[in-house]
This record gives C-alpha cells, sequence and structure tokens, in this order.
C-alpha cells in the first residue's frame, strides 16, 4: 500500500469561505480529489515543508512581470471556482485574496472592478499585459465570445502547469552544475585575494626571481579590489544592454536567436523549448475558437523565438492567400521535417490542435531528455574545471619553490 503524506491545503467552499488545515493522502491530487469529495474547492495544496522549495528573489532584480508559477496558480484556482459555479465577482475576489504577488494581486482587484463596472473579464485583462499575457486575454476572450469560459480557462491552467513544469525540472537540473561553478568562481578569488599575497610575503623574504606565472597571479592580487568590481559592473551593464537591445530591436533579436542556434548542445535545447512552447500555445489557441490568423499573430510572440515569430508572420500571409499552415513552415529551418508533417496530417485530418498537444509532449519530452543528459556531461566536466583552476593556482604558487631551493644550495 503507498505510504501517505501529510499536505497542507488551501480551500474554499461554495459560499466563497476559505477553509485551511492539512490531510493525510498519497499525492497532492489524490488529496485535492479528497477535498473535492468534501464539496470544497482546492486552492492550493503542498506537502509539508515545502515552503523551502520556494524560488529566490533579490529585491530590485525581479520581473514586472507575472511568472509562469503565478499564471498556473492562479489559472488552476481560478479553473476550479468557475466549474463549481461561484460567480465571477466572487472568484476574482477570492484570487485577490489569495495571490502573493504584489503586482499580480494588484492587477486581480483592478479587474475585480472593470468586470463589476461592466466590462468583459478579457477587456479587463488586456489592460494589464505585463501581468495577463495577450495568449491568456484572448483565450478567455474565445471562452467569452463561445460560452465555454471554465474550459478555456482549465486549459490556460494545464498549459501554464506544463510549461511551468518544463521550465522548472530545467532550472532544478542546472542547478548543481551552476553552484559548482560558482564555488568554483568564490575558491579561486578567496585564493587570489588571501593565500597569494602570504606567498609573495615569503618569496620576498627567501629572495629569488619570479616565474611568468606566478608575477601574474601576484600582480592580479594586488589589483583584485578594483578588478573584482569592474568586472561585476560591466557584466551587469552588458546583462542590461542586451535585455534592453532585445526588448527594442527585432533585428537584434533575430540575430540573437539564431547565434543561439550554433551554441554547441545549448543551441539545440534552445530549439526543442521554444518549439514545445510554441506548439502548446498554438494548440491551446486553437482548441478554445480563436480565428486562425489571430492565433497565428499571438503565437508569433508568445514562443520566446524570434525565428518562430518571423515564421508566423510568414505563415500568416500565406494562410490569407489560401495556403495550409504546414507549406510555409517548411521553409523555415527551425521546424524540422517531423513537425512540419505532423501537423500537415492534423491539417488533413481536421485535427490540428490535437496534433500541436502531440508535437508539444514530444518536444517536452525531448527537453527533459536534453536537459538530463546535460547535467549528466556537465556535472564532471564542471568539477574538472574546478581542479584545473585550483591546481594551476597551486602550481603557480609552487613554481618559485624551485629557484628558492636552488639559491639556498647555491649559497
Amino acid at each position: 500500500m503507498p505510504a501517505t503524506k501529510t499536505f497542507s491545503y488551501e480551500a474554499v467552499d461554495s459560499s466563497g469561505a476559505i477553509h485551511k488545515g492539512s490531510i493525510e493522502s498519497e499525492s497532492a491530487d489524490a488529496a485535492a480529489i479528497a477535498l473535492s469529495g468534501q464539496r470544497l474547492i482546492p486552492l492550493a495544496v503542498d506537502a509539508s515543508g515545502a515552503g523551502l522549495r520556494r524560488d529566490l528573489k533579490v529585491p530590485g532584480f525581479g520581473s514586472k512581470r507575472a511568472s509562469l508559477r503565478d499564471l498556473a496558480v492562479l489559472s488552476r484556482q481560478f479553473a476550479s471556482m468557475s466549474s463549481a459555479g461561484l460567480t465571477l465577482s466572487r472568484s476574482l475576489g477570492i484570487l485577490e485574496d489569495q495571490t502573493q504577488s504584489p503586482r499580480l494581486k494588484a492587477a486581480v482587484g483592478e479587474l475585480n472592478s472593470d468586470v463589476q463596472d461592466g466590462s468583459t473579464l478579457s477587456a479587463a485583462m488586456s489592460r494589464h499585459p505585463d501581468q495577463f499575457p495577450l495568449l491568456m486575454a484572448n483565450m478567455v476572450g474565445a471562452g467569452e465570445t463561445g460560452g465555454f469560459l471554465t474550459d478555456a480557462l482549465d486549459r490556460i491552467a494545464k498549459m501554464y502547469e506544463s510549461d511551468a513544469a518544463l521550465r522548472a525540472k530545467i532550472k532544478s537540473a542546472l542547478t548543481y552544475p551552476v553552484i559548482v561553478l560558482i564555488f568554483s568562481l568564490l575558491m579561486g578569488t578567496g585564493v587570489i585575494i588571501f593565500i597569494v599575497p602570504i606567498f609573495e610575503t615569503m618569496f620576498s623574504q627567501l629572495g629569488g626571481e619570479l616565474p611568468v606565472p606566478t608575477a601574474v597571479l601576484v600582480t592580479l592580487s594586488h589589483n583584485v579590489y578594483w578588478i573584482l568590481p569592474l568586472i561585476i559592473v560591466a557584466t551587469a551593464v552588458s546583462v542590461r544592454a542586451y535585455r534592453s537591445s532585445m526588448q527594442r530591436s527585432a533585428a537584434f533579436r533575430l540575430t540573437s536567436d539564431r547565434l543561439k542556434l550554433k551554441i554547441p548542445v545549448f543551441g539545440k535545447l534552445y530549439t526543442k523549448l521554444a518549439i514545445a512552447r510554441w506548439a502548446r500555445n498554438f494548440g491551446t489557441l486553437l482548441a478554445v475558437g480563436v480565428p486562425i490568423i489571430q492565433a497565428l499573430d499571438i503565437v508569433g510572440g508568445t514562443s520566446g523565438s524570434a525565428l518562430i515569430g518571423e515564421a508566423m508572420a510568414d505563415v500568416r500571409d500565406s494562410v490569407r492567400t489560401g495556403s495550409t499552415i504546414s507549406k510555409p513552415m517548411a521553409g523555415h529551418a527551425i521546424f524540422p521535417s517531423m513537425v512540419v508533417q505532423m501537423l500537415e496530417v492534423g491539417e488533413e485530418t481536421g485535427q490540428t490542435s490535437e496534433m500541436l498537444d502531440k508535437v508539444a509532449d514530444y518536444y517536452d519530452q525531448e527537453v527533459e531528455s536534453a536537459t538530463d543528459g546535460l547535467t549528466s556531461a556537465l556535472e564532471p566536466l564542471l568539477v574538472v574545471f574546478m581542479g584545473v583552476v585550483i591546481g594551476a593556482m597551486v602550481i603557480c604558487l609552487y613554481l618559485p619553490m624551485f629557484s628558492i631551493y636552488q639559491n639556498i644550495q647555491s649559497g
């Protein structure tokens, strides 16, 4: 019999009252089902002690946009309350109380005010593009128009949950290599700041000429107090300039994305991640009834790749003249032939949305496999890198010992 775990939960009943507590269950999904059996709508179900596994955020460096995780949680809660029959205004009021992100919380509050004043939910969302992406607003709009808002919210939740889970797995897989790299840099900096001056004093007392590698290390130690801040400032300025250029210049984004594809190993991972997100978003837009031309406009800007955005603009122009989606895609190298062929089959059978979901699932698995392989390859390489860096410093520090020993013998 599977072992049970303790889960803490927040749930709302049909009257909108909030309930908090704990429940024993085999999994979070099983706990949510058990709560539903008690006529409670689960808003959050977390394993006890999971509070330590939170994203770290540095004040002043956070994005103004809502995170995928926040959107996934909000969408799932919204879909759950909508399916339970809560009014739109009541659901938004509860979401405002439950949302942790200050900016998203404020935006949800404004949504509620706009909806109470007679605005549609999608129109209200479109006034907050930083918190509610265009993709989400258009899907909600299609749900409102077609009378299936609850289904649209459920699909939005699944889309953001899949996207957030995939990106969380990538971050988790790369955590150890990043920690090893940072530790190597910190150790090297510590040797330069604290150890090298001790050896320098000893060398000056014993006499002898320093070898070139040791002299370089000593010079670096003398100047590290201004070189290190300079490197940090230069890095921060470069990152800020890069992000600014990516936001302002379409040509720069296109060039940058082309260069990303040429990076060994990481280029393929970037391509697979972009295709997975494109297919998931495009399939979901078509499934909720967004017109194909409008869907192509939206999905081109939500994949995270300027190359896919360029391709979607070409596809849109071709579709307007009566072409299929798959035909113009074949002329863009970023789409593998398998993707084009699967989409072509989907168009022929009238199952374009379903086929796009299959493409997204396939590339989600490809990204996970590539990430696992990359992590397995990087871990030993970074350990070797750390050993080489520290070993090279140790050799540089001990090179003068040979000339000092010769001086002692000749003296």
